[in-house]
């Protein structure tokens, strides 16, 4: 049920996987025997998440912003080659979040603990890609689902990637879409309120999501690699989070947060990776977004990573995001009733933020992790996170890897 604080930049925290390729088998269908599936790998990552700050936009952009989240992702990667040599990766990623939420709480503060102070979200995904190792392609699939109180979403997926004969250049293509249904949520004092015409109390109304996303890497240099991302994303439906008010200047009217019912989103990113040595990483990501809504921003990002010894390493992420405001947004008691549409949200505020991290990542193929052979890889993250708004959080990562 909450408005979720955790960013794009908080979940790049967590980890990319990488697959070993399993051995080819004979191309001479006469030779051919069946395969069974191989276990590629298994992944297991958990998070503590907490955070504070005193916009709330439940109370109408005042009001603590206290959350703690706990997340764990369980999944599983599996293969197989059929009697032409093609590959088949199949997957199945089950994910679980357990929050509190002390603002959500004052949607009904008559109540000592509502429905919405705690929740739990749970995402499972079916992932699968066709890949022809001989011409260099793959095609992949998936379907996912999320559900909690007030929310439940189902998502699809397709998309292509190719790439160049000597492996140093992919182009890559993936198109998503999402189609979402919302149980509304009213503050108490607007639940019989005529004058919120958008939506009434427990009514359900959908939200649909569109995304199609584009890549293009290139290996520039033996110790230099370069991506271009383009993604182009549209929204239609309720989009406004009607549990947010949203207080006027006349110091006694309070409404239903109020947006548009469409939003489209056009981000543009450039990834830069330095391997200067053989014990550092230099890794580097720029990313520009404009949305209709009239929010405009940048995000500069730089993770160095120092190999320690030949099985450990230590990475410094740092983030600096800044963006301008929605043209909907104004702070508490500064919307007047001339405004058609109206938010307090200080996620659509104007504002900059920062985040600091530490990795420290251990990888054993042979041996295994404490001479646990199945454990492949480990990896703990810190990071912390400020925004120029008063909002703060820390989130601690692990992640583990078995083959």
């Amino acid at each position: 049920m909450k408005k979720r604080i955790i960013t794009a930049s908080l979940l790049a925290f967590l980890f990319g996987n990488n697959t070993k390729a399993q051995e080819n088998i004979s191309q001479d269908s006469s030779a051919y025997k069946k395969q069974k599936l191989k276990i590629e790998e298994v992944n297991f990552i958990s998070s503590y998440y907490t955070q504070t700050g005193n916009n709330s936009a439940v109370t109408g952009g005042i009001g603590t912003e206290k959350l703690t989240d706990i997340a764990t992702t369980f999944d599983i990667k599996v293969s197989k080659y059929d009697k032409n040599n093609h590959k088949h990766n199949f997957g199945l990623e089950v994910g679980v979040d357990s929050y509190t939420s002390a603002s959500s709480d004052k949607i009904d503060p008559s109540t000592v603990t509502s429905a919405s102070y705690q929740d739990v979200r749970v995402y499972p995904a079916l992932n699968y890609s066709f890949q022809n190792e001989e011409k260099n392609y793959i095609i992949s699939a998936g379907l996912s689902g999320s559900a909690e109180f007030d929310y439940f979403s189902i998502g699809a997926s397709a998309g292509f990637a190719k790439s160049s004969k000597d492996k140093n250049r992919e182009f890559s293509v993936k198109g998503m879409a999402f189609f979402d249904t919302w149980k509304v949520i009213l503050p108490v004092e607007l639940r019989n309120a005529p004058s919120d015409n958008e939506a009434r109390h427990l009514d359900s109304k959908p939200r649909t999501s569109y995304n199609l996303g584009f890549s293009l890497s290139q290996v520039m240099t033996k110790e230099f690699q370069m991506a271009f991302l383009l993604d182009l994303g549209y929204q239609q439906g309720l989009l406004a989070t009607k549990f947010n008010r949203v207080y006027l200047n006349d110091l006694t009217t309070v409404k239903s947060e109020k947006l548009p019912d469409t939003r489209t989103k056009i981000p543009f990113g450039i990834r830069a990776n330095y391997f200067l040595g053989d014990h550092i990483v230099l890794r580097s990501f720029y990313r520009y977004y404009w949305d209709d809504w009239g929010i405009n921003s940048h995000t500069l990002s730089l993770e160095p990573s120092f190999k320690i010894s030949a099985f450990s390493s230590i990475s410094i992420p740092y983030r600096f995001y800044v963006q301008s405001a929605a043209k909907y947004f104004k702070p508490y008691q500064q919307h007047t009733a001339l405004d058609e549409l109206y938010t307090s949200d200080y996620d659509l505020s104007k504002f900059n933020s920062n985040m600091l991290g530490l990795s420290y990542k251990m990888t054993d193929a042979d041996k295994g992790i404490f001479n646990m052979k199945r454990i492949n890889s480990l990896e703990l993250r810190y990071g912390y996170y400020t925004r120029d708004t008063g909002l703060n959080s820390h989130i601690l990562t692990l992640a583990m890897k078995f083959k």
